[in-house]
């Protein structure tokens, strides 16, 4: 393509920058031909003339567009060159904060210097399972790639991770080791894992420094080979180590630090165990203290020790060879202080009073005097003899040094061996991934032998990476079969050849050492003269004769050739060496004695191999060992797939999220990203399927292009648009371009969006103008309108104006002349009125004054004549007085006169005569009356003495009777006798009884007024109250809020510890479960390794629950059997302990969380047994004492009537006899009376007794029952053998045994009624002592207070006896409730042991017909035969296929047949046969789930007959709580033998197991589905813009799977609905089910949106809230809205809006912070910075914006973690649902074929 149609206006470019390296610039101008400059316009706004080398054509490297930068593949990007790849890491490592990018199949890691949250077991298992491409760049991902490609090409894998210091390789490795480790799945329980990282804290501590470039810098090469089984588990592992820098254990540079293991040492030296070290502060010794920088921020030494000391007990190395390897480091710090004193200019010698050196020595246990002799000696060997040399100064220190570099070398390598042995296992591996964490490319400004063994390695590793990568370019394009040429690429070899090849740098560097006067100067000549002018890798500094430069493929490094001889040798006085073989430290001496390969570390050569090679590898240089084991290493990595990881170190000040682009570029070039990018350059770097291309560049196409076939349609519209076909190829699925293809494409497909944008403008803005002057056009017509409707109304207006002043001036004038007319006339008339007013008033004063002289005249005239009247009535009034007093008098004096005479009396005493006469008659007639009652007395006098005469004979008659009666006087005498003692103790009683209420009186008197007066105070105290209660109120209304708030939070937090208790439980209940399955698994492996290919007893497979209930063993013999049979077959004998450690503490955890049901279920059962006594005693009272003594007493009072009757017959007969003698009548009556008493006394005592004994045979029957089922019978006391030889019937046997247990029942309630009567004699006595006291104290106090304590005694004994008379009334109504309960089914079981026989008679009598026999009612059981409990279970357990049946009967019949069986078991009292019958069902259910644990109908069906199977065992339990809603023969049908609560908790937890497999299996089917349903598939149509793809798929990657929709998730949600209730599961336990599903999706979308870039758009939060309302709608249609399954999708739902909404100003981040509720702050952030625009019109996140969000959200107190658990599973109940389905209206079909069982 021409530079003039790339570089036109507009374009973008990078052009090189000193300080940046690479800059943008845009173009102001377009290019033409034979320009030698471009006028740039730089970001910062300045305008930069740009020149051009017109002679070769270099153009500045053009820019990708800003749609494919950020992508997640460098090799996806259009351009591909060095300014592209450092841009797009910046933009992703600081706006995104992503540290993880593609580079075709390396993984660049750049080092955040900051903890992230992407390390999590989540994120390991979000990565688990995915294609690499599926996902957003993460070590995980290379790590899952690696595994996967192991498991399916059979081959080994590598994972090759490099960079240099501080760039996080080891961090990489471990990462990529822990995600082996938890995905694998070990067989062994995690303790192989466990053992492969420890290992890293131990290689930390002693291959691990501090140097300027990284506090934690790995001084070491090691290959991890990671082996696996059959299975792909984790077995074990071996390690490889490589180059240790051994000079760091002598010297530090400025700022840098020995290995972190001497820091350790010195920092737990105060520990009492390290104190025989004598160690103290690091600045103390030399080897610590000469980088003066002995401290590491935010790092404990301490706790690093304590880490690890830890993994060295995990790894099985004792706490004594811990202490002497501590020792052997601590002896290496002293050997550092030992100084030295020169003698002379050749001979030196240790310090006299050298402390240290008597340390080492001590501590070595060697000889003092040996080691201070060969310190400063050499032992020389010539031909003839051999002779002592002493060493100068400085050769002693140096050999000191070497000695301590010798013995930290060996030491290393034994650890490392012991880590191989601790990891070594003796199963065959099957395959193995290797992690290979080597040093990256280094140079410095002196440059030694280290650097130049690592630079080689890196060039042997490179070269090896170029040719992988070269041969998957090759695959790639012939697997699509597209004509390729061969791409030409830069090759190392010639820089390989110069290091290694003979009469290399290596091989003369041996040469040189083996020349007895070899050096480094004649080294370096030898290198001049042999490469200087044949290699072009190899250069001569200008200004050294001591140096060599060697052009590597990162860049050139120059080497200074001192010391190269000196490291390459590693010599060491071997005299010091034998001197320390003389120890008596057995560890040291195993250390000197062992070879340098004794440990399997520096090849990959086995134990015993090493040591055969030992001594011949002891003689060879460091270089020819490097070489040799660099060699091995490349075998074993061509050997197997690699995958590559560059560790990338931002910046050297290790500042997070800051990148240098210096450093970053440098290292860029050094570990082959680049030329990864150079070679898919050469090529077709960018691929594209033909639909995605179809979908991104539909919009270049015509209607008329568009074919049915989409590859032909590309085609077509590349050949128009790119004319070179050069430029692509088209493969069988996917088109290949050239580099900057995809640019152009992208540039035409922008021009032709920015046509049809500019189209679509002009035609709006058409529209717009159009629709402006249209309503502009309205607006002036309406104006115009207006205007003239205004002028014509103001014409009007004018016309109406000029009418109206015309009619004003008329009106006005008409006004005027009126006015002044009504002035003048008003003007004459006031005249006229005020004239003829004078002249009225004139003559009305006249006439009122002569009116006035008129009235007074008359009154004057008036008065005189009343005056003249009143004086004239009163003389006429007193002469009448005069004459009527006068005349008054006369009449006066006659009436006195009259009244003295004699006829005036008589007239008076008339009336009296009247009175006497009456009064005279009334007294004869009395007279009369007594005359007769005279005579009546004396005819009674008569009468009386007849009958006195009369009763004397009769008194005669009985004196005669009563000789005859005296021999029976005593007995007559003694009853009066009696008689008289009752008598008098009636009278005492009488007499008490009456003192008694005489006090009662007196004291209710008092009473009386007391509580009159308490209640006056009463009546105050009740309005204080009332007050107080007011202000009461007032206060707890404020109280109640309080509390109801309190109430509310610890109801919640009760709540959620109870959920998070649930959730702890059945956490361990399925880590049981889990355990259990791998029991079994170790158990068949023993059973095979024992028995080899010999069969299992067939009977022994299908019996095996039963064989183990048999027997008895417990969990624990059997672990115990297990491990005997394990160690015989020479398994892994620790790991079978740790196992059954395990299994015993979960075992422990679960007794623990059932303590206190347990606790529960003793206090039920020892209120049950109290509840047993008052029963007996109850029925005793009742039955005996209650119905008797009613009888007895209507019968005592019928019989005290009649003889009260006789009694009074008898008395009226002898009346006025004195007493009764004998033989009189009364007498007789009396002796009758007697008789007949005693008489019935024997008869209610002979009732009492037959009744009693009716009752106890009752309960000696049903105990014997019991007894007869439980333990054979003995024969000799069979009642059979007796009924036969005392009677045929038994009626005396039973006659006499009903009266033994009638006796014993008699005596036990004799002796608790006396023992009773004596409790209550002796609590009356205490309680008199008591009020006696009482008495005695207030008869001491004053009256009012005596009163008042009389009160509060009488209101608290009151109070107390009310308060026991509560309870002893509701414990009665409880016991009288069981009690009837009981009584029912003991009536009830008597019937029908009277029916059966009845039944049993009737057939023994009649002779065997043939007749049809009608059933009788069901009752609700099920009869088996013992032993055909594995024949039940067979049908309807094992064989059962939900499938087939569940269609045919009715849900949960299984259950019911099972529980039906099991009330027959109880019904016969058979407690073994309901234990069998349990366990084998239980262990029945267990072996169907673990055979068919995968079948969704196998799992969901047995959920439910287990959930109904529990509640037909609460149902009919006859617990209150469970049988209230029970029908009355439901209640019948309840267990009356057995309490079977003890399974419930059983029972349950096996529920929990099915409901967790039932979750697991619902998500193995669903979690496939659940990303391409919700977030891949484009669910609306047009809405979705196709990005560039960002990934390029492996070819080793597995292929696509069969897509999935959102439709598909539906119809699975519906399946798992219908299924559920097909199988009849509780609604409740349904919604359970559907909200963990919800959460399953929420949790897999959401943690794949937060770690897939691309997914992070504004279309794909619109299909996300999509797809979540059509959830929401099937939540709806199922009628499931309360499930809480709608709140689970909460965050997902959230995540989407964040994806939708504004996010630019403040504003909107308060917005965001508001809206986001059930989001944390990480997945907030996470999300704001994956935020990826799909075109040119979207913009990024701000920095800023970010910034805000978190400013906003710092005060959240949440976890930080980044993804949601999908693992968690929310804590499941199962709540009591009675069943409406009584047991006796099921139906067995006959498909089942259970004919054995008898329906009963």
């Amino acid at each position: 393509m021409a530079a003039a149609e790339l570089y036109c206006r507009h374009a973008r470019v990078w052009i090189p920058d000193p300080a940046e390296v690479w800059r943008s610039a845009e173009l102001l101008g377009d290019y033409s031909p034979g320009d030698t400059c471009l006028h740039l316009l730089l970001e910062d706004g300045t305008e930069l003339q740009y020149k051009l080398d017109v002679k070769n054509a270099v153009f500045p490297p053009l820019r990708n567009p800003d749609i494919l930068v950020g992508e997640n593949d460098l090799t996806a990007l259009s351009y591909l060159h060095e300014p592209a790849v450092l841009h797009n890491l910046r933009v992703r490592f600081i706006e995104s904060k992503l540290i993880y990018t593609y580079c075709g199949i390396v993984l660049v890691a750049i080092n955040p210097y900051e903890n992230l949250h992407i390390y999590g077991s989540d994120v390991i298992n979000a990565y688990s399972g995915q294609n690499i491409g599926d996902m957003d760049p993460h070590i995980f991902a290379v790590a899952e790639e690696a595994y996967r490609q192991m498991a399916r090409d059979k081959r080994n894998q590598s994972i090759i991770v490099s960079g240099e210091s501080g760039a996080g390789k080891t961090v990489s490795a471990k990462y990529a080791m822990r995600y082996f480790a938890t995905v694998s799945g070990s067989s062994s329980e995690a303790s192989i894992e466990e053992r492969v990282l420890a290992s890293s804290p131990i290689m930390e501590a002693i291959g691990n420094a501090k140097t300027t470039r990284n506090d934690n810098s790995s001084r070491f090469g090691k290959y991890i080979e990671i082996g696996f089984d059959g299975k792909y588990r984790i077995i074990g592992a071996n390690m490889r180590t490589y180059l240790l820098e051994k000079s760091r254990v002598v010297f530090q540079a400025s700022e840098e630090r020995n290995y972190h293991i001497f820091y350790q040492l010195c920092a737990v030296s105060n520990l009492p165990e390290f104190e025989v070290l004598q160690l103290g502060s690091t600045s103390d010794f030399l080897y610590t203290n000469q980088g003066r920088n002995l401290i590491i921020g935010a790092v404990d030494d301490a706790k690093e020790m304590l880490a690890t000391r830890n993994a060295f007990s995990l790894l099985g190395i004792s706490e004594a060879r811990q202490m002497g390897l501590f020792q052997i480091l601590a002896a290496i710090l002293h050997l550092g202080n030992v100084e030295f004193k020169q003698r002379g200019s050749e001979s030196c010698s240790v310090l006299p009073d050298s402390v240290h050196l008597g340390i080492f020595c001590d501590l070595m246990e060697v000889s003092r005097q040996d080691m201070t002799h060969w310190l400063c000696h050499k032992k020389l060997r010539t031909a003839s003899e051999t002779y002592n040399k002493p060493m100068p100064k400085a050769q002693a220190v140096n050999a000191r040094d070497a000695l301590a570099k010798h013995i930290y070398g060996r030491l290393f390598m034994w650890i490392v061996g012991r880590i191989n042995k601790a990891l070594y296992t003796s199963i065959s591996q099957h395959s193995f991934i290797g992690v290979l964490d080597i040093y990256g490319f280094e140079t410095f400004e002196v440059n030694s032998f280290e650097q130049f063994c690592i630079n080689y390695a890196n060039e042997k590793l490179q070269q090896q990476f170029n040719v992988h990568v070269f041969k998957l370019e090759q695959e790639e394009y012939m697997k699509e079969q597209i004509p390729w040429t061969l791409i030409d690429f830069c090759d190392n070899q010639p820089c390989i050849s110069l290091i290694e090849a003979k009469m290399g740098v290596l091989d003369l560097l041996d040469e040189e050492c083996k020349m007895p006067k070899g050096s480094d100067d004649s080294w370096a000549q030898k290198l001049y003269n042999t490469h200087l002018k044949t290699s072009a890798h190899f250069e001569k500094p200008r200004m050294s004769n001591r140096a060599f430069v060697i052009r590597h493929f990162a860049d050139k490094v120059e080497y200074q050739c001192e010391g190269f001889l000196e490291k390459n040798k590693d010599t060491v006085n071997e005299e010091q060496i034998n001197a320390l073989k003389t120890s008596k430290f057995e560890l040291l001496v195993e250390l000197l004695q062992e070879g340098d390969s004794a440990a399997g570390a520096s090849g990959p050569l086995a134990l015993s191999h090493a040591k055969t090679v030992a001594k011949r590898d002891h003689k060879k240089t460091v270089g020819l060992q490097f070489r040799n084991s660099l060699h091995l290493l490349m075998e074993t990595l061509n050997a197997t797939t690699p995958h590559y990881v560059r560790c990338i170190k931002p910046n050297d000040i290790k500042s997070s999220f800051m990148m240098d682009p210096i450093r970053a570029v440098q290292q860029l070039r050094a570990c082959g990203v680049l030329e990864t990018i150079c070679i898919s350059a050469a090529g077709f770097p960018s691929r594209w399927t033909y639909q995605e291309f179809f979908c991104r560049y539909r919009v270049l196409m015509k209607l008329r292009d568009i074919l049915v076939d989409k590859k032909l349609t590309c085609r077509n519209i590349l050949e128009k648009l790119i004319q070179d076909q050069d430029k692509y190829q088209f493969g069988k699925t996917k088109i290949f371009f050239r580099a900057g293809q995809v640019a152009f494409l992208e540039k035409l497909r922008a021009d032709r969006l920015r046509k049809a944008c500019v189209h679509i403008q002009k035609t709006i803005r058409c529209w717009l103008a159009r629709k402006k002057y249209l309503r502009i056009k309205r607006m002036v017509i309406t104006v115009q309108r207006y205007v003239r409707g205004h002028q014509a109304r103001c014409l009007a207006h004018h016309l109406r104006r000029t009418k109206a002043a015309v009619t004003i001036q008329k009106y006005q004038r008409m006004r005027v002349a009126k006015t002044q007319y009504q002035r003048q006339r008003a003007a004459a008339l006031l005249l006229q009125c005020n004239f003829r007013g004078y002249r009225a008033r004139k003559l009305y004063h006249q006439l009122l004054f002569e009116k006035k002289v008129l009235v007074a005249q008359r009154w004057a005239r008036g008065w005189l004549a009343r005056f003249w009247y009143r004086r004239c009535l009163a003389a006429v009034v007193y002469l009448q007085c005069c004459v009527r007093r006068m005349l008054a008098r006369r009449q006066l004096r006659r009436l006195k006169i009259e009244a003295r005479s004699v006829e005036h009396f008589r007239n008076l005493n008339v009336g009296m005569e009247n009175k006497i006469m009456h009064l005279q008659c009334k007294i004869n007639e009395q007279h009369k009356e007594n005359r007769e009652l005279n005579d009546r007395l004396s005819a009674l006098r008569i009468s009386h003495a007849a009958e006195l005469d009369r009763l004397g004979h009769q008194l005669e008659r009985l004196l005669g009777v009563e000789e005859e009666a005296r021999r029976q006087a005593g007995r007559v005498s003694s009853m009066l006798q009696e008689m008289a003692t009752l008598r008098e103790e009636l009278e005492s009683s009488r007499e008490e009884r009456e003192s008694v209420e005489e006090k009662a009186r007196a004291y209710m008197d008092s009473m009386e007024k007391m509580v009159a007066e308490l209640n006056e105070k009463n009546r105050l105290l009740k309005s204080e109250k009332d007050e107080l209660n007011r202000l009461t109120q007032e206060q707890g209304e404020n109280v109640s809020e309080k509390m109801e708030k309190s109430h509310l939070e610890d109801v919640q937090q009760l709540q959620t510890e109870l959920n998070e208790e649930r959730f702890r439980y059945q956490n361990l209940i399925s880590e049981h479960v889990k355990l259990e399955e791998r029991f079994r698994d170790l158990k068949e492996e023993a059973g095979l390794a024992l028995t080899g290919h010999l069969r299992k007893d067939s009977t022994y497979s299908s019996n095996e629950s039963e064989c183990t209930r048999s027997t008895g063993f417990t969990e624990s013999d059997e672990l115990f059997s297990v491990q005997e049979d394990i160690i015989k077959a020479g398994l892994d004998v620790s790991l079978v302990l740790k196992l059954q450690k395990r299994v015993s503490v979960l075992e422990q955890e679960k007794q623990t969380l059932q303590n206190e049901l347990d606790n529960k279920e003793e206090e039920i059962l020892h209120k049950q047994a109290k509840y047993e006594e008052q029963y007996k005693k109850a029925l005793e009272s009742e039955i005996d004492c209650e119905a008797l003594k009613r009888q007895e007493l209507e019968s005592e009072n019928k019989k005290l009537k009649r003889d009260l009757n006789e009694l009074r017959q008898s008395l009226s007969k002898g009346r006025g006899a004195t007493i009764a003698s004998p033989g009189s009548p009364a007498y007789k009556v009396l002796l009758k009376q007697l008789r007949s008493t005693s008489e019935e006394l024997e008869v209610r005592k002979d009732e009492v007794m037959i009744l009693r004994s009716q009752l106890v045979s009752l309960e000696s029957l049903r105990h014997k029952e019991i007894l007869n089922s439980s333990a054979p019978i003995d024969c000799s006391r069979s009642p059979s053998f007796d009924l036969r030889e005392l009677n045929e019937d038994g009626e005396l046997w039973m006659a006499y045994e009903g009266l033994k247990e009638a006796n014993k029942l008699l005596e036990s309630q004799l002796q608790a009624q006396k023992q009773s009567h004596e409790e209550e004699v002796s609590r009356l006595r205490v309680e008199l002592q008591e009020v006696q006291k009482e008495r005695d104290q207030q008869q001491e106090l004053p009256q009012d207070a005596r009163i008042e304590a009389n009160l509060q005694v009488q209101i608290s004994r009151l109070t107390r006896q009310n308060l026991d008379l509560l309870e002893q009334n509701e414990n009665q109504d409880k016991l009288i409730r069981k009690l009837k309960k009981q009584l029912k089914v003991y009536v009830k079981k008597t019937e029908e042991h009277e029916e059966v026989q009845t039944e049993q008679a009737d057939t023994e009598s009649m002779p065997p017909v043939s007749i049809p026999r009608r059933e009788r009612n069901f009752q609700g059981m099920l009869e088996y035969k013992i032993g055909d409990e594995n024949k039940l279970l067979k049908i309807l357990v094992t064989d059962m296929r939900p499938q087939g049946v569940a269609v045919s009967m009715i849900p949960g019949l299984p259950a019911y047949i099972l529980f039906m069986c099991v009330r027959h078991a109880d019904y016969s009292n058979d407690d073994q046969r309901i234990r069998v019958l349990l366990h084998s069902t239980i262990n029945s259910i267990k072996s169907v789930l673990k055979r068919r644990g995968d079948d969704l109908e196998t799992v969901s069906f047995w959920l439910a007959n287990t959930c109904k199977f529990l509640n037909c065992l609460k149902q009919y339990s006859g617990d209150e709580v469970y049988t209230k809603h029970n029908t009355p023969q439901q209640n019948d049908h309840c267990l009356c033998n057995f309490d079977l609560t003890e399974y419930w908790q059983v029972l349950s937890d096996l529920a929990i197991q099915i409901y967790q497999q039932l979750i697991k299996c619902m998500e193995d089917h669903l979690h496939p589905m659940i990303v391409a349903g919700m977030l891949e598939q484009e669910t609306i149509q047009g809405v979705m813009g196709v990005k560039p793809p960002g990934q390029r798929k492996r070819t080793s990657s597995f292929a696509e799977e069969v897509s999935h929709t959102l439709d598909s998730i539906v119809r699975q949600l519906s399946l798992y609905h219908a299924t559920m209730l097909r199988h009849g599961l509780q609604a409740e336990l349904i919604k359970q089910v559907v909200r963990q599903q919800f959460y399953v999706i929420c949790s897999v979308t959401l943690n794949n949106l937060l770690l897939r870039k691309d997914m992070c758009s504004w279309s794909k939060g619109l299909q996300i809230r999509y797809n979540v309302c059509q959830l929401e709608e099937w939540l709806q249609d199922k009628a499931l809205q309360g499930s809480g399954a709608r709140e689970t999708l909460e965050p997902l739902i959230q995540a989407a809006q964040l994806l939708q909404v504004n996010k630019k100003t403040p504003q909107d981040a308060e917005a965001v912070s508001t809206m986001c509720t059930a989001l944390s702050a990480v997945q907030i952030v996470k999300v704001l910075n994956l935020y990826t625009p799909l075109n040119e019109f979207e913009e990024r996140v701000s920095a800023n914006f970010i910034m805000n969000i978190q400013d906003l959200l710092k005060d959240r107190k949440e976890s930080q973690q980044l993804l949601m658990d999908a693992k968690n599973v929310y804590p499941v109940t199962f709540p009591f649902h009675p069943s409406a389905v009584g047991l006796e209206t099921i139906q067995i079909p006959c498909s089942l074929k259970l004919d054995f069982l008898k329906r009963v």
